[in-house]
């Protein structure tokens, strides 16, 4: 399980849902009561669990209803492709399950839509228990309150080759730490291998942006903000290298393999990556052992997946309990173990030695390095859409290439998701 596949995909889903307002769940009856007696029919609904955590689930579940003996729970758990319309013909028919497991890009506009419960109304003190970055995902500019209970958190490490970087005039201990001086270390990895290999080989997203600490959005979320001059520095950065020959010729292209499969083949020194290694274990052992990972530049990313509760549920003192139940920070722990590359969003299990002691390894040293990425790391803003990324990506794209200055094509990016955040 990779930490991107903790973030999904809501194509659609905020301009579906705003459509929705007076028919399929607007006209349900009044939900139930919040602080009423735990008992009744409950549904969860989880998101590409079965089969490999299919024992998991059903051992939570089992251990919720023998703990609260009147309620019965049901699992659905859908595949991964599709989740997002799924999603949304549950929501605008009425059929929401009473808890779902949504990422905050999910979530946002079923919480504009007043149909997921304000977490702030439970009996539980949200802040002491789960960690900042978990919560802050399910906090919306303009709504008050919060939305989902944190589940299961990924982010980014860095994985560095340390015998093709010792080969090509490089020190493995003294890894770049900056956009600066990783593009100073590709120079002289370029002119030392003759070009046969590379040290950067992806080009720059909205994260780089965001872990550059250039704003996203304006204070109030309202509007599209990041053609800042830090933004057109940053640009200009990766397109100077790319001029150059630091970065591949084809990494513009689809044919472009990506720079973590280029890592395996042994191609490039370097990738980012979640700090599951099992993968590169299988993939390559020999490459996986000769392996060094550092943190993330800048803040890192955080990956949130959730769990929301449906505020229009008519068991909602059931629904909140089992949903709290679920991400407690034994359930937590125990889920977090059976997938590497995932961490806990509560603060009790992540205090557990198995994700915070390095034994030496390389599995370990990434688990750990992983875990402090977290103390900083940032969730993605849930306002933007998959639309607006492709518009940013394919602008950033023509500025590498040479085919727009930067302030062009920042300001282009900027225009065009303006106009789809207006919608």
């Amino acid at each position: 399980m990779s930490a991107r596949r903790l973030v999904g995909v809501a194509a659609g889903l905020a301009m579906g849902l705003t459509a929705m307002t007076g028919c399929g769940a607007g006209d349900e009856p009044s939900a139930g009561d919040l602080g009423g007696k735990i008992e009744g029919k409950v549904s969860i609904q989880t998101w590409a669990l079965k089969p490999k955590f299919t024992d998991y689930v059903e051992g939570v579940i089992a251990d919720f209803e023998k703990e609260n003996p009147g309620v019965e729970v049901t699992w659905l758990d859908q595949p991964g492709d599709g989740y997002d319309q799924k999603v949304l013909t549950q929501a605008s028919s009425g059929d929401l399950p009473d808890v779902t497991n949504l990422p905050p890009d999910f979530a946002l506009p079923l919480a504009q839509q007043d149909q997921l419960l304000d977490l702030e109304e439970a009996d539980v003190d949200l802040d002491k228990t789960y960690v900042e970055g978990g919560l802050q995902g399910y906090r919306y500019d303009g709504l008050d309150g919060t939305y989902g209970y944190p589940w299961y958190l990924g982010t980014d490490v860095n994985y560095w080759n340390k015998d093709m970087l010792a080969k090509n005039g490089l020190d493995p201990a003294n890894l770049p730490t900056d956009l600066d001086s990783l593009i100073e270390q590709a120079r002289t990895l370029k002119e030392k291998s003759g070009g046969k290999v590379y040290l950067m080989t992806r080009k720059p997203g909205l994260n780089d942006l965001q872990q550059a600490d250039v704003p996203i959005f304006n204070e109030d979320g309202t509007e599209l903000t990041f053609n800042t001059p830090e933004a057109i520095e940053l640009v200009q950065k990766y397109a100077d290298a790319y001029a150059d020959g630091l970065l591949p010729k084809d990494i513009l292209t689809d044919t472009f393999q990506g720079n973590a499969e280029l890592y395996n083949q042994e191609k490039a020194a370097w990738t980012t990556g979640s700090a599951n290694i099992s993968g590169l274990e299988e993939a390559n052992p020999a490459l996986a052992k000769g392996t060094e990972i550092s943190p993330a530049f800048g803040d890192g990313p955080l990956y949130v997946q959730g769990l929301s509760v449906n505020a229009k549920s008519k068991n909602l003192a059931a629904a909140n309990a089992l949903a709290q139940f679920v991400t407690n920070p034994d359930n937590q722990r125990e889920f977090a173990k059976l997938a590497p590359g995932v961490y806990p969003s509560t603060i009790a299990s992540q205090e557990d030695p198995y994700f915070t002691e390095d034994d030496g390894s390389v599995a370990a040293k990434a688990k750990v390095t992983g875990l402090k990425t977290l103390t900083t790391a940032i969730p993605n803003n849930p306002k933007v859409s998959p639309a607006m990324s492709t518009i940013i990506d394919q602008q950033i794209a023509l500025a590498i290439s040479g085919d727009a200055t930067p302030q062009e094509a920042l300001d282009k990016a900027v225009e065009e998701c303006n106009k789809l955040l207006a919608q």
